[in-house]
């Protein structure tokens, strides 16, 4: 009689068990919506960014503020027509309306960030510049002077 081994003392290796499975399933979806960012706005303007030499990325994008200038999506092109339109925030907007727009959104940042509010025109490669320049004089009338251009680095 031995102590050690014996081949008929087999003990089998025990299931694993699963029932911290789900904690952890429930800790990682809650994570993922917690740090998730959804869009805010829906683009209603085709914008296909033009190239550029020299491109600077953001280091502050909550301090922006998006003005779209395109083409509508075809979903929307029998309402609105397929000239080119100027998107604020959800809808379709005239020069007119771009004084409200920027005092809504300098409104929307904290007193100490409102100096640092940057206007980010993503305009279409192929839209007039006449629409652009209409944009320009009036954020230049509401002393929106920090202006920024959409733009993909183009290789060279």
């Amino acid at each position: 009689m031995s102590k050690f081994g014996g081949s008929s003392n087999k003990k089998e290796v025990p299931a694993m068990t699963s029932s911290s499975l789900s904690d952890i399933v429930f800790m990682l979806l809650f994570f993922f919506m917690v740090t998730t960012q959804m869009r805010e706005t829906e683009n209603k303007v085709i914008v296909k960014i033009p190239e550029a030499s020299e491109v600077v990325k953001l280091e502050r994008k909550d301090l922006n503020s998006y003005i779209n200038i395109g083409t509508p999506i075809k979903s929307l092109q029998a309402m609105y027509g397929t000239e080119a339109r100027i998107q604020l925030n959800d809808s379709f907007k005239t020069t007119d309306d771009i004084r409200d727009f920027v005092a809504a959104e300098r409104e929307s940042k904290s007193e100490a960030d409102r100096q640092f509010m940057t206007v980010s025109i993503r305009a279409d490669q192929d839209v007039r510049m006449g629409i652009i320049t209409d944009v320009k004089q009036e954020l230049r009338r509401c002393s929106a002077l920090k202006i920024m251009y959409s733009a993909r680095k183009g290789g060279k």
